[in-house]
């Protein structure tokens, strides 16, 4: 059985607790843990988890709202942490004492009963890494933090059933929103972050290959509506 739960979405942290239970056995993985450690721990615990219960980490990329108390956690608990090489040297490469494991773009990752396909994707990170994760029957996307969705990204994850997907912003809101240009320019840009209507028609694309439902993720405040992304992706 795979499912999973998001345990923060957004620019003041993101984190998702993926979870792949097989017989007697059960592999809890923690993608990205942008918020602070404490929050972190009581997070966890609301979804019925204490944190030394983590098998591992995956962080995507080195912004602090996905890397947030990661590598003090990961200390802490001794848990393993995965990441790219691009992203552990733009973090400043702390020592994890034995704990880091480097991800590679289309390299599969084993870990116990769930198998990782990390993604490489557009965005305007070091070499940022999202998630194909499958517990040998069930397929689940992570897809967030990107500016589109390039051909090869569209291909990696044709056939989930399940995608925890960026709607970030609305391109109306955004254009005639408060931001600064320089910021507008960057979120709407092709290494920024994914509008509703680029979600919506990845989706349509990914629904004729079995997408059966779609959990918007990383919608911004400022500018976004949660009915505004109810319409793209329906």
């Amino acid at each position: 059985m795979l499912r999973f739960t998001s345990l923060g979405s957004g620019s003041s942290g993101n984190a998702s607790l993926v979870q792949a239970r097989s017989g007697l056995g059960c592999t809890h993985l923690l993608v990205d843990c942008g918020l602070g450690i404490r929050e972190m721990r009581r997070r966890l615990g609301r979804a019925g988890l204490l944190a030394d219960q983590v098998d591992a980490i995956f962080i995507t990329h080195e912004h602090g709202d996905h890397i947030g108390c990661a590598v003090s956690l990961a200390r802490q608990e001794r848990i393993p942490i995965w990441m790219s090489a691009g992203t552990y040297a733009a973090i400043g490469e702390p020592s994890l004492d034995g704990l880091l494991r480097l991800a590679q773009a289309s390299h599969p990752i084993d870990l116990g009963d769930l198998s990782l396909l990390p993604i490489a994707v557009p965005h305007d990170a070091r070499e940022p890494l999202q998630l194909r994760c499958t517990d040998g029957r069930r397929h689940l996307g992570i897809l967030t933090d990107l500016g589109h969705v390039s051909a090869s990204v569209d291909m990696a994850l044709r056939g989930v059933q399940t995608m925890l997907l960026e709607t970030n912003h609305d391109l109306g809101m955004l254009q005639n929103g408060r931001y600064p240009y320089s910021l507008k320019r960057r979120i709407g840009g092709d290494l920024g972050h994914l509008n509703n209507v680029d979600a919506g028609s990845a989706a349509r694309v990914w629904s004729a290959h079995g997408l059966e439902r779609a959990v918007a993720a990383h919608l911004s405040e400022s500018n976004n509506r949660p009915e505004l992304v109810r319409e793209a992706l329906c």
